[in-house]
């Protein structure tokens, strides 16, 4: 379906974070910075345990898994073709799968982005699912249930006419980048450090700007995010996305860092659909399986 990309969530790789109640705001993608161990969350094994054995009380009492996400990044959060309130994409979807496997009821709200942890902090929602980075600096604040691995993938224009196979090929040639993203500074990092022969990198606003300098000729390449790319490519019919990605990370289903039975009920909960092969058809209706995580793990991130 044709849709633009929202600029604010793709560019918002590098941005730094000071204080908790502003931790939501850095990037869908970002690169890895640090060597920081996952938080000491208990991931061994439940005894045997279903997620619904392990949800907690109160929301067994409940009934509804509330889940927050922030429109505007697709493939993964987006609104359905001709409607303004129904939530379709990866992480709406994965959350009523979830949400299914816990026997709960599904309840998804469309917030902003920098508001989704803040609001898993004063139980506005159980669950924040938006393509979120799970990052050292938000595990102050949430745990991460990591369900997607993603990173910035080449584009080139349809048939690769230049023979690009990964990012050294891109050594000596005329690229573009989102400016601000983590993938312009992937490129540039790779041309400061590796190249020889030198790129020239320019910069774009946004992704889909980037890709008219491929239009014109003023570029052979771009690097975007995967599921983005990917979604660009299929709704224009000009690009072809490289299998390779580059500065990958953990995204994961934040929950409040005080909740750790839900966090654990969620991770059986995640296990057991990459089981049953629910989680698989999701990321394959999407185009995005390439991301897929063979097992579910809390705090993986960097």
């Amino acid at each position: 379906m044709a849709r633009s990309i929202s600029t604010r969530r793709i560019s918002r790789g590098i941005v730094s974070m000071v204080v908790l109640t502003t931790l939501a705001t850095t990037a869908a993608c970002g690169r890895s910075t640090g060597s920081a161990s996952p938080d000491p969350v208990d991931t061994s094994s439940n005894g045997g345990k279903s997620a619904r054995d392990l949800l907690p009380a109160d929301l067994k009492k409940s009934g509804v898994l509330k889940v927050a996400t922030a429109e505007g990044y697709p493939p993964m959060e987006m609104y359905a073709e001709g409607s303004s309130t129904e939530l379709i994409g990866v992480d709406p979807e994965l959350g009523e799968l979830i949400a299914e496997q816990l026997g709960l009821e599904f309840e998804i709200t469309n917030a902003a982005f920098p508001g989704l942890i803040p609001g898993l902090q004063s139980n506005q929602w159980d669950l924040a699912m938006s393509s979120m980075s799970d990052t050292e600096e938000r595990r102050q604040a949430v745990n991460f249930v990591d369900y997607f691995n993603a990173g910035g993938a080449i584009m080139v224009n349809k048939g690769n006419p230049d023979g690009i196979e990964d990012i050294a090929d891109l050594c000596g040639k005329k690229i573009v980048g989102a400016k601000g993203s983590s993938n312009l500074a992937i490129l540039t990092d790779y041309n400061d450090s590796k190249c020889t022969d030198k790129m020239s990198i320019s910069e774009s606003e946004d992704a889909p700007t980037g890709l008219l300098q491929l239009d014109t000729g003023r570029s052979v390449a771009t690097m975007v995010d995967y599921p983005v790319a990917v979604l660009l490519a299929e709704e224009s019919g000009k690009y072809d996305v490289l299998e390779g990605q580059y500065g990958a990370g953990p995204w994961g289903i934040a929950i409040d860092k005080k909740d750790t039975a839900l966090t654990q009920a969620v991770q059986a909960a995640l296990t057991e659909l990459i089981s049953n092969g629910k989680y698989r058809e999701l990321l394959e209706k999407y185009g995005v399986a390439g991301s897929a995580v063979e097992t579910a793990k809390i705090n993986a991130g960097s």
